[in-house]
Order: structure tokens, then C-alpha cells, then sequence
């Protein structure tokens, strides 16, 4: 039997996604970094180039550092028994701040 489908993840409540990305920021205002990151935007085009993978059924998102101390995320497709699809690893986001949304409850 399949560990993913395609199927996985579902849509949550705007006023808990708030809540969530304001305890998260309140948590990193809290350590020792300068300037938290809020949020990264990958464009459509990357993001289907992932998907697009031979057997790919989602994308699995790591918590990375890079070489000068800085969140990143790292993105790779996951295949039907879980297990990453590494022929495309994807970061390079564009990173909030600088770029933000300039509304809606999530960015705080």
C-alpha cells in the first residue's frame, strides 16, 4: 500500500493560520536572531517542476540553515512510498521580509 496519494494536507482555518504564524513569530522575537523571517514564496513554475516528476505525489519541505546562519526551506517531490524524489531540489525563495504580502491576516 501507497504512504502518499496525492491527497495530503488540507485547508485549515484562516484565524488559526494567523494564530499560528503570530506564535511563531512572537517565538523567533523571542531568540537571537535580527530579523525573522515570515514567510517564502516559491513561484508556480519550480513548484510544478516538482510535481512533475516521474512518480512524484507531493512535495517534502526541510528546515535548512545556509552557510551564513539564515532559515531557509529546501523543497524535493516525495514519491508514493514516502521516499524523496531528488533529480530537482529546489530553494532560492524570495524571502518576507523584503517580500511581503501587503495584506490578509497572516503576515501579522
Amino acid at each position: 500500500m501507497a504512504k502518499f496519494d496525492g491527497t495530503e494536507g488540507a485547508p485549515i482555518d484562516r484565524a488559526l493560520a494567523a494564530e499560528w504564524t503570530a506564535n511563531y513569530r512572537r517565538a523567533e522575537a523571542e531568540g537571537a536572531e535580527n530579523t525573522v523571517i515570515k514567510a517564502h514564496f516559491y513561484g508556480r513554475e519550480i513548484l510544478q517542476r516538482l510535481l512533475d516528476q516521474e512518480g512524484c505525489m507531493g512535495i517534502r519541505i526541510y528546515y535548512a540553515r545556509d552557510e551564513k546562519g539564515q532559515k531557509q526551506l529546501v523543497l524535493v517531490g516525495a514519491d508514493a512510498a514516502g521516499n524523496d524524489v531528488e533529480d530537482l531540489v529546489v530553494d532560492s525563495s524570495k524571502i518576507c521580509p523584503p517580500d511581503c504580502s501587503t495584506g490578509g491576516g497572516l503576515i501579522g
